[in-house]
């Protein structure tokens, strides 16, 4: 990763982050569905929707169930006639009777103890292992429930209309035991919709008891059995046709394909009820995905299901959990050791030693940093260091190159390792005469002197196995070291060795003019000056 990478990854960063906060990136319901709100709304106003959602899914799904319940009893199978061939009070007065008061009664009971039951929510607690088990089993009461009360419907009909006359007895067995089956089905699942926030809450105590998930399996043979019910009501009207003989090809063919309809009808509204369940959570799985995709690895998934989706959310979430804990280090670690130098670790695994590159090397140095000390607060000398290292640091970035170590009031900066760059003494000696200038701009209560040197080097991991670090050694390293000395004497306090300039590109010569040939400590070739025009 070069710095062009790195300034474009964080650039890109920043605009994501202005963009969700503008409104202008897509958010996914929290809980699948705009219906069940959002995971900051307060407790009150959730149990009032969820209560509210509740009473609605239930009225309408008994309706639904009255109504196919109406259609098979007076249209599908309509000899005996629960209209003449019945006493008048049980099917204008008793039928009904029941029909409302359970319709009334029993969805105002079963929201309410639902409701309650889940109290724990309500107050923020956090649940228990009894809170959990209550949640999870909350959508089965409900269908139990239901199932209750059609039983005692069922058995309530069929003994009246039964005592009337005996061909009743089939029918309104198989009528309310098919009708109040598709119900309390119907029932179990939108109420698995209903209660996803308090769901929620309960799955961040820990993953459900495996006894009481059905799982993704569960769902669709549940739903592929009940949406078979119908195949067997033709299988009994035709028994039930053939055995009684009371009804004419006429009547059996319409009844026939008004159960055809219904069975598909119910399987269509059942499978599209669990479908919708299974989808909801992997569609919210994928629009995270997207967002850590485009580099925003704060997002989150809400753990609603209490199947293997659940898993699968509370998976990913681990994953971008991780993903961020990874791109933690990996700063920690490029800050200290230099992005390059970071990206050049995770593409290879790192060993000790190293390679000859071609390479132009930087190094910059304080003057006078014992008055420097001395004269000041050690927090003002803390605060003056940051600003010089920063300025330092910027301008090695924007010029490709990157910061090798800081050595107390000084700095070595590399450029051509570990990253290739064409022209090597172009960045640094663009990169020097840079610094000095912000320097004397920017912090005019501190000086410097610059060196810049370029040659052949070896770059590598020097040090043990347990332990090392990447660095450069070699003439140019040396050299820029013994010019940076040099270049305090001088009046831009910046010098670079002729050879360097003379290898740079005629742009960059142009800002460079030759001085005095000397003999550097240490050295014995003579290095003639090149200063900055």
């Amino acid at each position: 990763m070069n710095a062009h990478n790195s300034v474009a990854y964080r650039l890109g960063r920043v605009l994501e982050a202005v963009t969700r906060q503008s409104g202008r990136l897509r958010e996914t319901p929290d809980y699948g569905s705009w219906l069940l709100g959002k995971s900051s709304e307060s407790q009150r106003r959730r149990r009032v929707r969820i209560q509210f959602i509740l009473t609605v899914f239930i009225v309408s799904t008994n309706l639904l169930g009255i109504a196919i319940a109406l259609l098979l009893v007076t249209i599908v199978i309509p000899v005996p006639s629960v209209f003449t061939d019945a006493p008048m009070w049980v099917t204008f007065v008793a039928a009904p009777a029941y029909i409302a008061l359970a319709l009334v009664l029993g969805t105002f009971w079963i929201t309410r103890h639902t409701v309650r039951a889940l109290r724990w929510a309500i107050e923020e607690r956090k649940p228990t292992h009894e809170d959990q088990l209550n949640t999870f089993l909350a959508p089965w009461r409900v269908a139990k429930a239901h199932l209750i009360l059609w039983g005692v419907g069922t058995a309530l009909l069929t003994t009246l209309y039964g005592l009337q006359d005996t061909r009743f007895i089939p029918r309104f067995l198989f009528v309310g035991s098919f009708a109040g089956v598709v119900v309390a089905t119907a029932c179990y699942l939108l109420t698995e919709f209903a209660l996803r926030p308090v769901a929620a809450q309960a799955l961040e105590a820990g993953p459900p008891p495996r006894r009481l998930t059905a799982g993704i399996m569960g769902r669709q043979m549940t739903v592929w059995f009940l949406g078979s019910l119908p195949v067997v009501g033709i299988a009994l009207l035709a028994v039930f046709a053939a055995s009684l003989k009371n009804l004419t090809p006429t009547q059996f063919a319409v009844a026939v394909w008004i159960l055809a309809v219904v069975a598909l009808l119910v399987g269509f509204m059942l499978m599209w009820i669990v479908s919708w369940l299974t989808a909801t959570p992997v569609r919210a799985v994928r629009a995270a995905l997207n967002r850590v995709e485009q580099g925003d690895l704060d997002c989150k998934v809400v753990v609603f299901d209490g199947t293997e989706l659940g898993e699968l959310q509370r998976g990913f979430n681990s994953m971008v959990d991780g993903l961020r804990e990874r791109e933690r280090v990996r700063d920690l670690f490029g800050r200290y050791v230099g992005r390059e130098v970071a990206a050049a670790a995770e593409l290879r695994r790192p060993r000790l030693g190293g390679e000859e590159r071609h390479v132009a090397v930087i190094f910059v140095d304080i003057i006078g940093s014992t008055q420097l000390v001395t004269g000041r607060p050690a927090t003002d000398v803390v605060d003056l260091l940051n600003r010089f290292f920063a300025v330092i640091v910027d301008e090695v970035d924007r010029h490709h190159g990157f910061v090798n170590k800081f050595e107390g009031d000084a700095a070595l900066a590399v450029f051509g390792a570990p990253n290739d760059l064409d022209s090597p003494e172009d960045e640094a000696l663009a990169a020097g005469r840079a610094i000095a200038r912000r320097i004397r701009n920017e912090l005019p209560e501190c000086e410097a002197g610059i060196g810049v040197v370029s040659g052949e080097a070896v770059a590598g991991n020097v040090g043990a196995k347990e332990r090392f670090e990447y660095t450069v050694i070699g003439e140019p390293v040396n050299e820029a070291a013994r010019l940076c000395e040099l270049a305090k004497s001088t009046p831009a306090h910046l010098l670079a060795s002729s050879e360097t300039v003379q290898n740079a590109s005629e742009s960059e010569r142009g800002h460079w003019t030759f001085g005095d040939t000397v003999t550097l400590r240490g050295h014995d070739e003579p290095t003639r000056l090149a200063l900055p025009v």
